[in-house]
């Protein structure tokens, strides 16, 4: 067991818009129990008031500080914290350093929610923008390099329409919670964080499977 939890990549969790890093606490504490080292970082500003782009920055630098050049890290982004984190993946170098990439309720294709702003990261999460467009134009070639999971619920009023969540490459899990931020707190949500990171949920065996 311990020789596992070694082998083990560090875990890096990415928070949404309006949020801060602990929005992670339950999350965070489930995966240290089961083994793993989790690292997360304040997004600022945390409105939308510049660009993902900018705010994926945050997390080349934050990566390049926090881990040794070689080593490996998994990445779970949350909300708009995984449209953050492809952008470092897919523009900033990160498939080089990311071998397990989770999405929780992320608006790959945008949400009709992001209207109701003109902040740049708001308009860059509308539905068809120029800078989700850019990025899903490679999304398939480059996402398809690691382990990626897409997990969603139908009943999500962030992100509208909620299958804005489903994006063509790897794996997807739907958990039919409620509510947006319940996500990242409900059991069946961490229970499949858990195996998309232990690398339980792999292609091709798995597409599409709903968590009852």
């Amino acid at each position: 067991m311990n020789t596992e939890n070694k082998q083990r990549n560090p875990v890096l969790l990415i928070h949404g818009i309006d949020d801060t890093e602990a929005v992670f606490h339950k999350m965070r504490a489930y995966l240290i129990q089961g083994g793993w080292s989790v690292y997360s970082l304040d997004l600022l500003p945390n409105n939308g008031d510049v660009g993902l782009d900018e705010l994926a920055k945050q997390v080349a630098d934050y990566v390049t500080a926090t881990f040794g050049s070689e080593q490996r890290l998994d990445l779970v982004g949350f909300s708009m914290g995984g449209i953050v984190s492809r952008y470092y993946i897919q523009r900033l170098g990160g498939i080089n350093r990311v071998q397990r990439f989770i999405t929780i309720s992320s608006p790959h294709h945008g949400t009709v929610v992001a209207y109701g702003s003109w902040r740049p990261g708001c308009v860059q999460m509308r539905p068809d923008s120029i800078f989700l467009k850019d990025l899903n134009s490679d999304a398939v070639i480059i996402l398809g390099q690691l382990d990626f999971t897409s997990i969603w619920t139908p009943y999500d009023l962030m992100i509208v329409p909620a299958n804005s969540s489903q994006i063509s490459v790897g794996s997807e899990v739907i958990v039919p919670v409620a509510l947006h931020p319940w996500m990242l707190t409900d059991s069946r949500s961490l229970a499949v964080v858990t195996a998309a990171l232990a690398e339980e949920i792999k292609l091709p065996f798995l597409k599409k499977v709903s968590s009852q």
